[in-house]
């Protein structure tokens, strides 16, 4: 692929001029758009159908953590993700692969390391650091890449009921947030258990709050 429309999604505006020189290189004939918090990059993408590529800052506004990795999957499967941060922590990268980001590129990473990354990915590869520490605990990837998947096999409306479920709110609030019946509300419920496997509201509350990050990794990380 030497050709595609892509948006930058970060907050940070020298790292979009470092990846927009990246870009430059890698991708004859593209076309760029950028945002800088995650409610505009949802807007951007269902305006521009033809979005090939999202470049997706792990804490930007509006992002927590994989929340907006995994909702861009389920409502636009077609897009390839790279995630970029200036965490280049092993384990939140190794994560970022098995909730389905095609890359995951540091901020500290040089024009040189990001254009490979790239070319990686146009590719159809998958690219991670080459210093990453891989987890030796396959259980957790393997739950993790079950998970995506069955986020991925969610409607984009049980998609957003299942964040609210995880923001502990109740089925008549839900109902008046998404101006549905409650009714409605309560199907959306009890495919979302079966989907995701679980037994209860709460269950499925904590299997989504996986993708956030804990306090701690939020710490002087953008």
């Amino acid at each position: 692929m030497k050709q595609a429309k892509v948006i930058i999604a970060d907050d940070h505006p020298l790292f979009r001029t470092a990846l927009k020189q990246a870009i430059v290189e890698c991708i004859e004939d593209h076309e760029s758009l950028e945002v800088d918090n995650f409610d505009d990059l949802l807007k951007a993408v269902t305006l521009n159908n033809s979005l090939e590529i999202v470049f997706l800052d792990l804490h930007m506004p509006g992002n927590d953590g994989f929340t907006g990795l995994t909702q861009l999957q389920n409502h636009f499967p077609d897009i390839v993700v790279i995630m970029v941060s200036s965490d280049d922590n092993s384990e939140t990268m190794q994560k970022a692969i098995n909730f389905g980001a095609a890359a995951f590129i540091p901020k500290s990473a040089d024009l040189a390391t990001i254009a490979q990354a790239i070319d990686s990915v146009l590719a159809g590869g998958i690219w991670l650091p080459k210093n990453i520490e891989f987890n030796a605990d396959q259980k957790i990837d393997l739950a993790h890449q079950k998970l995506a998947k069955q986020l991925s096999q969610l409607t984009p409306q049980q998609y957003i009921v299942l964040t609210q479920i995880a923001d502990g709110q109740l089925n008549k609030q839900i109902a008046y947030d998404l101006d549905i019946k409650e009714t409605t509300v309560k199907k959306h419920v009890s495919a979302i258990l079966l989907k995701l496997e679980v037994n209860n509201r709460t269950l499925a509350g904590l299997a989504y709050q996986q993708l956030m990050l804990s306090p701690s990794q939020h710490l002087n990380l953008s």
